[in-house]
């Protein structure tokens, strides 16, 4: 079995320290003061490994672990076709389907644009109908007003 610890990032750029034991308890690496550290080791016992990280900074720091375990049972196998041919299927089914979802995010966004303009044509509609029935009631409070005067001064002048 095959171990890879991919990173270790304290944030603050703080030292930390990392010591790994194996299943009986034997110290298997030792690193101090590192603020970022790859390292790959073969594990040769089954069991509990251990992996400690000490702080001596009095600040409480996070700190992002990965490890990658990986099965080799003979290490003088080498790769055959067989072994690629399932992986190039789920890459090209992993293709299709990122290609669906660009065509969909780009779908999405082109429907996100023509709801903006919808929008703001509503809106321009909706202030334009306001306008329009002010200037209609403006002009009928003006004809009733015209209308009333043109009235009073008809009957102004017949009336002696």
């Amino acid at each position: 079995m095959q171990v890879q610890l991919r990173s270790i990032s304290v944030e603050r750029k703080l030292l930390v320290c990392l010591l790994m034991k194996g299943p009986s308890g034997e110290q298997i690496q030792d690193f101090h003061d590192k603020i970022s550290e790859k390292f790959e080791f073969v594990a040769h016992h089954e069991g509990v490994h251990r992996f400690c990280f000490t702080n001596k900074s009095p600040y409480h720091e996070t700190i992002d672990f990965d490890v990658h375990v990986g099965h080799f049972t003979f290490y003088d196998q080498h790769a055959e076709d067989e072994h690629f041919n399932p992986l190039l299927e789920q890459i090209g089914k992993l293709e299709e389907a990122l290609y669906n979802i660009q065509f969909e995010q780009h779908w999405l966004e082109a429907e996100t644009e023509r709801q903006a303009i919808v929008d703001a044509m509503r809106r321009r509609a909706v202030h334009k109908a306001f306008f329009e029935s002010a200037a209609l009631i403006g002009a009928s409070v003006l004809q009733v007003y015209l209308l009333r005067h043109l009235f009073e001064r008809k009957l102004g002048f017949s009336g002696v």
